[in-house]
């Protein structure tokens, strides 16, 4: 009789805790797993395998399944390194003494919306703007430095991690080959000359930090009684893609201007009525340089008029 009632009460027990303890666990089980999934964005299977891993903690999951995703980036980018990567986004970060232009691709159109690669991008564009303002020595009235993809990556972004280790781990949960492709940080070293940027399609609202298919910075000079058209230079120069600036004691007019090469003789792009050479003498606006990025546009490897620092050099700065 006595086994009896003790086989009983745990019985009992069991319903008890099945129908009270057992979906509250499961509910909490759940949630962790949900909110696991929504900070990582990696899938469900992995995230439950990670939280059974570590009894349901979520830091300690979040941080194993980060270093799977990066151990499995680099795997991937070694397999996948062969393969044409052309779309992407061009980015852009600037104050008025600095600037920041980057490149960053990938295989399809589709992964250059991915919340992540825009992380991504916006990762080395401000990698590449506090190195404007932290490591670049002044030379000439702005300093310029051309970063391939090599000594992209080797730049550390907010949080004190590789880019080319973020790359990885973005790699790692896409599955397809992302490049870090080129960069160019600019300096401004008077207060004479300033720097503006411009993306296009245009952001729907002003920011320093945008993203585009095109990009361009512009160093400048401008009376400071006449209205800053930086931003409009750089619209100029996405839409028409000048190719130099022009001397009118070297360089005469096309005679076809649909032909024009030479920025100052071109149509100027906001009102064709007028050349950028009439609208540069109108708001006083002498242009120092300019630099022009085309989202998977072919470029040669040695870029005339950019300074091209060695990787070392670049290492050595960080």
């Amino acid at each position: 009789m006595k086994l009896k009632v003790e086989s009983y009460s745990k019985m009992l027990f069991q319903l008890v805790r099945h129908f009270h303890k057992g979906p509250v666990c499961r509910a909490a089980e759940s949630s962790l797993l949900a909110k696991l999934r929504k900070k990582t964005g990696y899938t469900i299977a992995n995230c439950k395998k990670a939280l059974e891993m570590h009894n349901n903690d979520s830091e300690k999951a979040e941080t194993w399944l980060n270093e799977q995703a990066q151990a499995m980036g680099w795997a991937k980018a070694t397999k996948l390194a062969g393969r044409t990567a052309l779309q992407g986004l061009v980015a852009v970060k600037f104050d008025k003494g600095h600037g920041a232009l980057v490149e960053l691709n990938c295989e399809t159109d589709f992964v250059a919306k991915n919340e992540k690669f825009h992380k991504m991008i916006e990762d080395a564009t401000i990698a590449c703007y506090n190195f404007a303002h932290t490591h670049m020595q002044a030379k000439g009235p702005i300093t310029k430095m051309e970063l391939d993809g090599e000594q992209l990556g080797n730049l550390t972004a907010e949080g004190g991690k590789k880019l080319s280790e973020s790359l990885a781990l973005f790699i790692g949960s896409v599955g397809e080959n992302a490049i870090l492709r080129r960069a160019e940080c600019w300096k401004a070293n008077n207060n004479d000359v300033r720097i503006a940027g411009y993306t296009h399609p245009a952001p729907a609202t002003p920011a320093d930090y945008t993203a585009g298919k095109y990009g361009a910075l512009v160093a400048y000079k401008q009376a400071g009684d006449t209205e800053d058209i930086g931003k409009q230079l750089c619209q100029h120069i996405v839409g028409m893609a000048p190719q130099k600036i022009g001397n009118k004691e070297k360089d005469e007019p096309a005679k076809n201007a649909d032909d024009e090469t030479c920025l100052i003789y071109q149509e100027y792009l906001l009102d064709p009525s007028y050349t950028v050479e009439e609208v540069l003498e109108q708001n006083k606006v002498e242009i120092i340089d300019y630099v022009r990025f085309s989202c998977g546009e072919l470029v040669e490897a040695n870029m005339p008029g950019v300074e091209k620092q060695p990787l070392d050099t670049v290492q050595t700065l960080q």
